[in-house]
């Protein structure tokens, strides 16, 4: 009882830096496969990038298809980025002010050049031309070229529904040091936009000069960006004439099934990671990209949008993708508009008669409330003015709302509570009649007790959404990962790629070598991200004791992890994992200078910090691990796990009275985590306050009556100080609690034998 609980890892901090994963995907290949899809030629899929030459730009396409052109001309996808002229700029650059957050934008014209006058990265305010347009509607953004090959976005952009300038996050101050400044990382078009809204994208980021060569082929999103390169095609049709026969050269045509077509317009639509060098329509999506899971903060606990989720992680969910539904049959392939008006789109599938009637939907007709889409397809503003619509296509659900706090479509349109929701829910439909994944999901998610029991039925049901199976697996580790160890295990060989991923993510995480032998088969999985996710689950390994039959799998998957880490070293996640990787060999100075460099791009990621803060301390160096706690304690004033993480190096250096202070700083920023408690009354004991050490544990256990290690210390308090009869009852507690625990047992005896 005498020790202290050593500096634990940190969770979650509220302000932390994003990685935005903007999405870009594939179709699939057409090697034969053999059990849990692993190919029998070569699995390492080509990272040739495509020349720019083999993308022969839009006029060469509307010779032949002149309507699906006309269709395409004036699209979101045509007008996705464009160069700023007087054609192209939609906003009013006539010496225009606007204030938001202290900061005075002047929107003006210099000669035929379009000006803003704003805060720099120095604090300063400065001109800077305006280059190129994002997007036409319901907003139009303004990139800037920065030195080093940088591109940023400006956070003032053009309302061109209501023809105002307005901010992308006006309740939101951001500093200009900070990554979220407009003039760095979090608005940088060159990581965050470029991938999705130009054709033939390479980023060419230099990880050593921290500079960028991004190079496209076309500006836009043309029609090669979704078909693929033109070169073969063309060549094709014009020296075959009319006996051109398709060569299955070009992507998302009418062949193309209904999954693999939402895989493919997910590249652009889908929040993720990136583990190939630059998109070159080779492999299939996961050779690529691997999806946002559903997981607090970016989705609710029950799979409903929260964070910018770009549609894909919730179509994916729904009932529609299951059964083969595609983009296309709601959305114009090429104009990108709905193909029907109201409820006519839903129509195509489900009977009028029997849905769009009050006898379903309970409101009048031609109302808002009859819409299919409010009920189903509830929706939130992003970038201020953007409404999108969750795209999960589910029936409200008052009841989980009032269980989790998820959000309904009944009270979030009508501005009720969730009980006069669900209340109105039960007098229409009566009781849930039918049984939705987030039933077993959102416990595990949100760690209810005994939660463990849905996910493992979700992870186990084949016909469940991958999606939903990988996001299970996920959660399960809220679980104590150990306790599934068998499970997970056999996980490794799921059919679903999505899952083998997600499992590989946990077990990574768990400090052993125990589960190097079931690792190694996975360097030779198809998809390029698992084969990365294992190496990285390997890093603790060296390269001398792989088996000789996995040696060259090991070296090609080690490039495509070096390829994949700088890839994304211009993000913070990209930096971090770096730096976990030196971690896991035991190579520590490499892993805080990774940390060091993470924090060079974004000096306010409290995550990183406290990480880095943690490394410090192991190194001995408590000098600047404290200086690192005490630099988020500024940034984040109510953030509790970083006062506690501080006191618990005070209490290991023996500074006991900074100790007790930080602790008790803890207790009031983090009332319910009461391994503080526990601590605190240690600390107190140290210094013989019998009184305080006694009065923590008593309120540690008005937070959790049954928690055993606060029982015990209690027990073993009130014997040190001769109080045996309170010590005998708290005991008698613990072996009718926890009967399987001999030292209660034991530790009541020798009590007894005192008398």
């Amino acid at each position: 009882m005498s020790c202290i609980v050593k500096v634990e890892t940190i969770f979650k901090i509220k302000r932390i830096s994003f990685l935005a994963f903007v999405g870009v995907f594939i179709f699939s290949c057409n090697k034969k496969t053999n059990y849990v899809g692993v190919l029998e030629d070569d699995i390492f899929v080509s990272t040739t990038q495509i020349p720019d030459s083999h993308f022969l730009g839009d006029n060469n396409c509307k010779e032949c298809h002149q309507e699906q052109f006309k269709e395409w001309s004036g699209s979101h996808h045509d007008k996705a980025m464009q160069l700023a002229d007087s054609i192209s700029i939609l906003g009013n650059f006539k010496n225009e002010k606007y204030t938001s957050q202290g900061v005075t934008n002047c929107f003006f014209k210099k000669g035929s050049d379009f000006y803003v006058n704003t805060e720099g990265p120095d604090g300063k305010y400065h001109d800077y031309k305006i280059v190129y347009t994002f997007g036409i509607t319901p907003l139009q953004q303004y990139i800037v070229k920065f030195p080093n090959g940088n591109y940023q976005c400006l956070r003032t952009a053009w309302d061109s529904v209501k023809n105002k300038w307005f901010d992308l996050y006006p309740d939101f101050k951001v500093v200009h040091s900070e990554w979220l400044h407009w003039s760095r990382g979090g608005l940088n078009w060159n990581t965050m936009c470029s991938d999705c809204h130009s054709t033939n994208v390479r980023k060419n980021y230099d990880f050593k000069t921290e500079s960028f060569d991004t190079k496209y082929a076309i500006i836009n999103v043309n029609c090669e960006a979704c078909h693929g390169p033109g070169k073969q095609h063309v060549d094709d049709v014009r020296r075959l004439g009319d006996k051109y026969a398709s060569t299955g050269t070009m992507h998302m045509t009418l062949n193309t099934a209904p999954k693999d077509l939402v895989d493919q317009c997910a590249r652009c639509h889908m929040r993720r990671e990136q583990y190939s060098e630059a998109f070159n329509f080779e492999g299939t999506m996961l050779d690529h990209y691997f999806p946002q899971l559903i997981e607090e903060p970016i989705y609710y606990a029950d799979g409903q949008i929260l964070d910018e989720d770009y549609v894909y992680g919730s179509f994916v969910q729904s009932k529609m993708y299951k059964n083969n539904v595609a983009c296309n049959n709601c959305h114009d392939s090429h104009s990108l508009k709905l193909k029907f008006d109201g409820n006519a789109l839903c129509a195509q599938c489900h009977v009028p008669d029997k849905y769009n009637t009050p006898k379903h939907h309970f409101h009048k007709m031609d109302t808002d409330g009859a819409k299919c889409i409010n009920c189903h397809m509830p929706g939130k503003y992003y970038m201020g003015n953007d409404f999108r619509r969750d795209h999960s296509f589910r029936v409200p659900r008052p009841d989980l709302s009032l269980k989790y706090g998820t959000p309904n479509a009944c009270a979030g349109c009508h501005k009720k509570s969730d009980k006069w929701a669900w209340e109105a829910f039960q007098k229409q439909f009566g009781t849930v009649d039918s049984i939705h994944f987030s039933d077993k999901l959102v416990p595990g998610v949100t760690r209810q007790p005994h939660g463990d029991i849905g996910l493992l039925e979700l992870i186990n049901d084949k016909k469940e959404n991958e999606i939903v199976r990988a996001s299970a697996v996920k959660a399960l580790s809220n679980y104590n990962t150990e306790n599934f160890i068998n499970q997970y295990l056999s996980w490794l060989n799921d059919k679903s790629a999505v899952v083998r991923g997600a499992t590989v993510d946990v077990l990574s995480e768990i400090n052993s070598t125990d589960y190097v032998n079931s690792f190694l088969p996975l360097l030779e999985d198809p998809k390029r991200s698992v084969r990365i996710k294992t190496f990285y689950a390997l890093s603790g390994m060296n390269a001398s004791n792989v088996p000789e039959v996995y040696k060259a799998s090991y070296e090609k998957v080690k490039k495509e992890f070096f390829t994949h880490l700088d890839t994304n070293s211009d993000f913070v996640g990209g930096r971090v994992k770096r730096a976990n990787y030196y971690i896991k060999r035991g190579e520590i100075e490499k892993g805080i200078a990774g940390y060091e460099s993470a924090l060079a791009i974004d000096n306010i990621n409290n995550q990183a910090r406290l990480t880095l803060a943690n490394l410090y301390y192991n190194i001995k160096n408590y000098k600047k691990a404290e200086e690192a706690f005490k630099i988020v304690i500024v940034q984040e004033p109510d953030y509790g796990p970083t006062y506690y993480s501080l006191g618990l190096m005070y209490a290991e250096l023996y500074q006991t009275d900074e100790a007790i202070s930080q602790l008790n700083k803890a207790v009031i920023k983090m009332p319910e985590n009461t391994r503080v408690y526990y601590n605190l009354s240690l600390l107190y004991d140290k210094k013989n306050d019998q009184k305080n050490a006694e009065n923590i544990l008593v309120k540690g256990l008005k937070i959790d009556a049954n928690n055993e290690s606060i029982l015990y210390a209690l027990a073993y308090h009130y014997s040190k100080y001769g109080q045996a009869d309170k010590a005998k009852n708290i005991l008698i507690r613990l072996v009718q609690l926890y009967p399987n625990n001999p030292q209660y047992t034991s530790f009541l005896q020798q009590l007894n034998l005192k008398e």
